[in-house]
């Protein structure tokens, strides 16, 4: 999996993951609640909304990029659910920190936690890819973890749990807010 091809479309992958979350992070408020803007854009300022929108991206533009790199399809979804993991810890943990750091939501924390998150994904899921390591072997289990994040991803936006990864900051609720009081 050793390509210039592969290399070149992981480092565009990081502007591209960041451009398409920013704009699935404003497809809610621009055009409002349906059901493709809840289920891709985010709702709220909670963790798990920022994390939804840059795993929807990063998962978006593998697809995009494995149709045009020349790889091991097994070695590479492995690698690429390594790093999908990666970037939702990371951009929860990183957005944590940066709100407990500074005290609150500041636009600037929210895009440097996202592009380092991005960054990681991108940096790991590559080495991974290119490394020694038997990623074929590693075929069905991540399917499986596929399959646990679609399930999440769709659960968890739809009907989130009362935890504090999906309480947004700003209003105290959880998920969609509810447009029929207004």
């Amino acid at each position: 999996m050793k390509n210039k091809r592969f290399a070149v479309s992981e480092a565009a992958g990081v502007g591209a993951i960041c451009a398409a979350g920013y704009f699935l992070y404003a497809a809610f408020p621009l055009f409002g609640p349906g059901a493709l803007t809840i289920l891709f854009g985010a709702v709220n300022e909670s963790l798990w909304e920022h994390a939804k929108v840059l795993s929807a991206a990063y998962a978006g533009y593998a697809l995009l990029q494995l149709m045009w790199i020349e790889t091991d399809f097994r070695a590479y979804v492995a690698a690429k659910c390594a790093g999908l993991y990666l970037l939702i810890g990371s951009s929860i943990a990183l957005r944590w920190g940066s709100q407990t750091l500074f005290g609150g939501i500041s636009a600037a924390g929210v895009l440097l936690s996202a592009a380092t998150a991005v960054i990681l994904a991108q940096l790991v899921s590559y080495r991974l890819a290119i490394g020694v390591l038997p990623l074929r072997d590693w075929f069905a289990p991540a399917l499986f973890l596929l399959a646990l994040y679609y399930l999440m991803f769709f659960s968890f936006t739809i009907l989130p749990p009362k935890a504090g990864v999906f309480r947004d900051p700003i209003t105290g609720g959880f998920g969609c807010p509810d447009y029929r009081k207004s």
